[in-house]
């Protein structure tokens, strides 16, 4: 979620471990060519995925993570980073006994270390730590107790079973794809590597430009949040610019931190300050009176409604903060690519789906129990007792500025390899240049990030915005419209000749220039085509996941509309407004 977002676990994340220049290759976007130079087919990239994927069957057996649900938390926190331990040191062996070999067309020696090095980090991670991770870097559930607060009960449970089923199901379709065309010889790192391999260089930079403004719209969502907390804790005695100024001001620091393995302890500590907002939050909120002045309305009974009957632009709002709990698959390929075996990611997202819809509907309907139309986002500011509202907002500072360090580091690198270094031809980080050239960009990134949050100082609205126009796209979206793609030039292969290695564009009969290539994917079926071109489930497929793509491109639009529409009004009727010393909290007038 937008305000409380957590953090990748950095103590067990594997990419901590990395050295620096390892660890800053991993952001560099990649321009893979075959030995004649041109860029690699979709033919090629499968070749090569089926190879790594019958060489990880092979490689080594699954280290006994299947099991029941009583031993499955034992596993995560205990064993998982053992197993990374053991996959690591299973990997330096390999490379130590591995004996130059070359693979078919390539021409060239190369070692499984050097596959490796392609990859830019070695593959370590197991489907228990990734359980972990995507649970951790999602969970933070303090909006969705508003959710419920726009929309009722009945539709806000509705709403997180439909989201949850279509988020899982579109986690599975990047898995499935990520599986089709990953491989050491030609790693996938990123979401937009993914997208170019479907769709060309246009869709990665579409990913990347969407990626880039949803981490510095979440940096700017917490130094909001942090400021209102901030304001709450000196009882609006501060003024509110200067509570965000203060948050700005420290993550320009903390920001000049180059590696994430320099946060390993501190990253894994700020998880478990978020699960202990989340236990006092509840305890607090049942045992005390709803915070009339933070949420703006006279003081009254809690009323709780199945049905929110209210206008349907404002239910969009709410809705949008179901979106943001789902909000992980931006980086869903990303934790692929550290896995040692990517076949096993499927359990690690079907848990933590299950998981992550499990705590954050009980959590939401819990606390709109107990405040109604009183509820506060984020939660916890919706404390009433100041000493008990005052912890849970010391805690969140810290956990808050942690996490926003982390989004401004993946962020200030995803723009400058992707926009300074391969368009504007900046040097890479890991020269001393480019450090110097990061150490500006800091400060730059976290001044826009301020300026976002102080100009739309509208927490609800304002994440709203940022679900509607980047995370409904990379969790809803995109994984339908990328498969489409996908599907339709598998079944264009079909008619082409037998896919030769070592010639790999000499087998296709015709270009997408041509008609008849059109003709062989088609979302309708060509009956005068041979059986297997007209394959009724295939285009069955194809019709659900354009009709799945243009629906879910109509409610991000219309969402995105509904938020900015609601944030113009907001300046009109609220005591809040850009850059001001009154905070957004404080009804006092």
């Amino acid at each position: 979620m937008a305000f409380q977002p957590a953090v990748v676990e950095a103590s067990r994340d594997p990419r901590v471990y990395l050295s620096e220049k390892e660890e800053q290759d991993a952001y560099v976007p990649e321009n893979y060519h075959v030995p004649d130079g041109t860029v690699p087919n979709l033919e090629t990239y499968m070749y090569y995925a089926k190879i790594q994927r019958d060489r990880e069957v092979l490689s080594t057996k699954n280290d006994a993570e299947g099991g029941h649900w009583g031993s499955l938390i034992s596993r995560i926190f205990n064993r998982s980073q053992e197993s990374d331990e053991r996959s690591v040191a299973s990997a330096h062996s390999d490379e130590k006994n591995v004996t130059p070999s070359s693979e078919d067309g390539s021409g060239a020696l190369v070692t499984a270390g050097e596959y490796r090095a392609a990859s830019g980090a070695l593959r370590t991670a197991t489907w228990g730590t990734v359980f972990y991770l995507i649970t951790t870097d999602i969970l933070g559930p303090f909006s969705t107790p508003w959710a419920f607060q726009q929309v009722g009960y009945g539709p806000g449970v509705a709403c997180f079973f439909v989201f949850g089923i279509m988020a899982a199901y579109s986690g599975f379709l990047l898995w499935w794809m990520f599986l089709k065309l990953d491989s050491e010889r030609y790693p996938i790192k990123s979401f937009g590597d993914l997208g170019q391999r479907i769709y060309g260089n246009w869709f990665r930079h579409v990913c990347h430009i969407l990626q880039s403004l949803q981490l510095v719209f979440n940096v700017g969502l917490i130094i909001l949040t942090n400021g209102q907390s901030l304001s709450q804790m000196s009882q609006f005695k501060l003024c509110f610019s200067v509570c965000n100024v203060v948050w700005a001001l420290a993550g320009m620091i903390l920001g000049q931190i180059r590696t994430l393995q320099k946060f390993g302890s501190i990253a894994h500590l700020s998880i478990w300050l978020n699960v202990a907002i989340l236990i006092m939050t509840m305890a607090f909120v049942a045992n005390s009176l709803p915070n009339y002045q933070a949420s703006l309305l006279p003081a009254g009974p809690v009323i709780t409604q199945a049905i929110n009957l209210q206008p349907f632009q404002q239910q969009l709002n709410g809705i949008m903060q179901i979106v943001f709990s789902y909000g992980g698959a931006m980086i869903f390929v990303e934790f692929m690519a550290e896995m040692r075996r990517p076949m096993d990611f499927w359990k690690a997202m079907a848990y933590s789906q299950i998981f992550i819809f499990v705590v954050y509907m009980f959590f939401g309907a819990f606390v709109y129990t107990y405040q109604g139309q009183y509820v506060v986002n984020p939660a916890n500011q919706g404390i009433s007792a100041y000493g008990l509202q005052t912890a849970t907002n010391a805690i969140s500072l810290a956990s808050g500025l942690i996490a926003a360090t982390l989004y401004g580091n993946i962020g200030i690198k995803v723009i400058y390899n992707n926009i300074l270094v391969e368009i504007f031809g900046a040097p890479k980080l890991t020269v001393t240049r480019g450090k110097y050239y990061f150490a500006i960009c800091v400060p730059v990134y976290w001044s826009i990030a301020y300026i976002i949050g102080s100009a739309i100082p509208q927490v609800s609205y304002l994440s709203a915005l940022v679900a509607a126009i980047c995370i409904f796209q990379f969790s809803y979206t995109f994984p339908p419209f990328m498969v489409l793609g996908y599907c339709m030039q598998l079944d264009a292969i079909k008619g082409d000749r037998e896919f030769d290695i070592n010639n790999p564009d000499a087998h296709r009969v015709d270009t997408w220039r041509d008609l008849s290539r059109w003709e062989r994917n088609s979302l309708v079926p060509n009956l005068t085509l041979p059986p297997v071109f007209a394959n009724w489930k295939n285009v069955l497929f194809n019709v659900w996941n354009f009709l799945v793509t243009l629906a879910c491109l109509s409610c991000a639009i219309l969402s995105a509309y509904s938020a900015i529409v609601a944030i113009v009004k907001a300046f009109e009727t609220s005591t809040s407004s850009s850059f001001s010393c009154h905070s957004p909290l404080d009804n006092s007038g």
